[in-house]
């Protein structure tokens, strides 16, 4: 019975921790308020991640080092840095392997599927600060100082995911209203279950063949926005969607009043064309089918519906 240590208790971190414990692993898991599921299997510790002292005696002796972390959207300049050079301290320190949750947004602009080697050519704040965390990572590795691997999705689906469908379009059409939406609702676009980020992540730390490159995480076929929508309106027996397209400015107008609206206009490329990951690699090598979309809508539906419904606009 090996021991993990998860850093973050959003979505990926809450079912990496479930995963491990209901496999028989002891966990600990480390935020900054001591919060995340309630497991006998799961250790919860309060502290300050961007700590590498306190990072270090966290992880001394665990097999791997789980960044599932997750800074405000708009402090993601200023805030991962020290918490990414934290957590490869901790690493280094105790040994454990490093396995981070990634993302796309360090390819930038694409017009072809997504794969591992695709080349980092980031066009954006946030995706040049995702890229630098996996160079430093991967330059520590290459050096023999950790051993380390990254794991990327596209935009979440399941239970807490923060992403457009979740938070600007399922809602809407689970409440049978029109849901302004700013992307093109026809291109294909790849959408990640978080349960399958926790399989992913959990394979690549602890099989060795992981270590020392990028995985993307097993993603069902693309769709766009519009199939999206239909298929959950289909299985919640919920009216047919009414979607719009959201005029460029009017998000650009949004961003002056709220802080992810202006954090989206920079990752607005990724909602205007084709956006697709291709997971073959993944699959090949630890044998991670994705989740059916149905499956992961079903999910995803279950949990919005759980929520408090949104209010009416007067």
């Amino acid at each position: 019975m090996a021991l993990h240590v998860i850093v973050g208790a959003g979505p990926v971190g809450t079912a990496t921790a479930r995963l491990l414990a209901d496999r028989g692993e002891r966990v600990r898991l480390v935020t900054r308020r001591g919060g995340g599921p309630e497991h006998p299997a799961v250790e919860r510790i309060a502290a300050d991640a961007t700590d590498a002292d306190r990072l270090t005696a966290a992880a001394t002796g665990a097999a791997a080092l789980y960044n599932c972390a997750n800074p405000a959207y708009h402090r993601w300049a200023t805030d991962w840095p020290p918490l990414a050079a934290a957590l490869l301290t901790a690493a280094e320190r105790s040994g454990a392997v490093l396995a981070t949750v990634g993302n796309l947004y360090g390819y930038g602009p694409v017009d072809a599927p997504m794969t591992e080697a695709t080349p980092l050519r980031p066009s954006s704040v946030k995706g040049r600060v995702r890229a630098q965390m996996w160079a430093d990572a991967l330059a520590a590795h290459e050096a023999g100082r950790v051993r380390a691997t990254e794991v990327r999705g596209s935009d979440y689906l399941g239970a807490g995911a923060q992403s457009l469908p979740s938070m600007l379009v399922l809602p809407q059409v689970l409440a049978g209203r029109r849901a302004l939406v700013p992307a093109d609702l026809d291109a294909p676009h790849s959408w990640t279950y978080v349960p399958d980020v926790a399989r992913t992540l959990v394979a690549a730390a602890t099989d060795e063949r992981g270590w020392g490159r990028v995985w993307h995480v097993p993603t069902a076929p693309a769709v766009s926005i519009r199939g999206l929508a239909a298929r959950a309106a289909a299985l919640a027996g919920a009216p047919a969607p009414k979607l719009t397209r959201m005029p460029g400015p009017m998000l650009w107008l949004g961003g002056l009043f709220d802080a992810t609206a202006k954090e989206m206009r920079e990752i607005a490329y990724q909602f205007d064309r084709p956006f697709v990951l291709d997971s073959t690699a993944a699959v090949a090598a630890f044998g991670i089918d994705p989740t059916p979309l149905d499956d992961a809508l079903a999910d995803t539906v279950a949990a919005l519906r759980a929520q408090p419904a949104p209010a009416r606009a007067s």
